[in-house]
Protein backbone atom coordinates (compact mmCIF):
# COMPACT_ATOMS: atom_id res chain seq x y z
CA UNK A 1 0.00 0.00 0.00
CA UNK A 2 2.71 2.49 0.89
CA UNK A 3 4.91 1.22 -1.95
CA UNK A 4 3.86 3.95 -4.51
CA UNK A 5 3.82 6.65 -2.11
CA UNK A 6 7.86 5.80 -0.93
CA UNK A 7 8.65 5.51 -4.77
CA UNK A 8 7.14 8.80 -5.82
CA UNK A 9 9.23 10.68 -2.61
CA UNK A 10 12.27 8.43 -3.44
CA UNK A 11 12.02 10.41 -7.09
CA UNK A 12 10.55 13.90 -5.92
CA UNK A 13 13.33 14.60 -2.81
CA UNK A 14 16.05 12.37 -4.77
CA UNK A 15 19.35 14.09 -3.96
CA UNK A 16 17.88 15.09 -0.45
CA UNK A 17 16.98 11.98 0.90
CA UNK A 18 17.52 8.14 0.46
CA UNK A 19 14.61 6.03 0.81
CA UNK A 20 14.91 2.50 1.94
CA UNK A 21 12.45 -0.32 1.98
CA UNK A 22 12.59 -3.26 4.65
CA UNK A 23 10.91 -6.54 4.10
CA UNK A 24 10.31 -7.57 7.95
CA UNK A 25 9.34 -11.30 6.72
CA UNK A 26 12.89 -11.51 5.24
CA UNK A 27 15.04 -9.54 8.49
CA UNK A 28 13.76 -10.09 11.56
CA UNK A 29 16.43 -9.48 13.21
CA UNK A 30 16.84 -6.07 11.75
CA UNK A 31 13.07 -5.24 12.49
CA UNK A 32 13.60 -6.69 15.98
CA UNK A 33 16.81 -3.83 16.69
CA UNK A 34 14.75 -0.86 15.22
CA UNK A 35 11.80 -2.01 17.58
CA UNK A 36 9.48 -2.17 14.40
CA UNK A 37 6.01 -3.90 16.12
CA UNK A 38 3.68 -2.26 13.72
CA UNK A 39 3.29 -2.63 9.90
CA UNK A 40 3.98 -0.35 7.69
CA UNK A 41 6.99 1.63 9.98
CA UNK A 42 8.39 4.59 8.53
CA UNK A 43 11.67 5.36 10.35
CA UNK A 44 13.59 9.01 9.82
CA UNK A 45 17.56 8.54 10.29
CA UNK A 46 20.16 11.39 9.95
CA UNK A 47 23.67 10.07 10.63
CA UNK A 48 22.60 6.63 11.49
CA UNK A 49 19.98 7.94 14.29
CA UNK A 50 16.74 7.69 14.11
CA UNK A 51 15.25 11.27 14.34
CA UNK A 52 11.17 10.29 13.97
CA UNK A 53 8.83 7.64 13.24
CA UNK A 54 5.24 7.43 11.65
CA UNK A 55 3.39 4.40 12.14
CA UNK A 56 0.77 3.41 9.97
CA UNK A 57 -0.33 4.26 6.31
CA UNK A 58 -0.09 7.79 5.68
CA UNK A 59 -1.02 9.66 2.40
CA UNK A 60 2.07 11.41 0.72
CA UNK A 61 1.73 14.60 1.44
CA UNK A 62 2.07 13.76 5.41
CA UNK A 63 4.80 11.76 5.18
CA UNK A 64 6.30 14.12 2.71
CA UNK A 65 5.43 17.19 5.15
CA UNK A 66 7.37 15.25 7.61
CA UNK A 67 10.59 14.45 6.21
CA UNK A 68 11.03 17.57 5.47
CA UNK A 69 10.22 18.81 9.26
CA UNK A 70 12.56 17.03 10.14
CA UNK A 71 15.33 17.77 7.13
CA UNK A 72 15.04 21.16 8.94
CA UNK A 73 15.11 20.56 12.10
CA UNK A 74 12.10 20.82 14.09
Amino acid sequence: MMAPVLEELATSLAGTVKVAKLNVDESPETAGRLGIRSIPTLLLFKNGEIIGETVGAAPRATIEAAILRRLRGQ
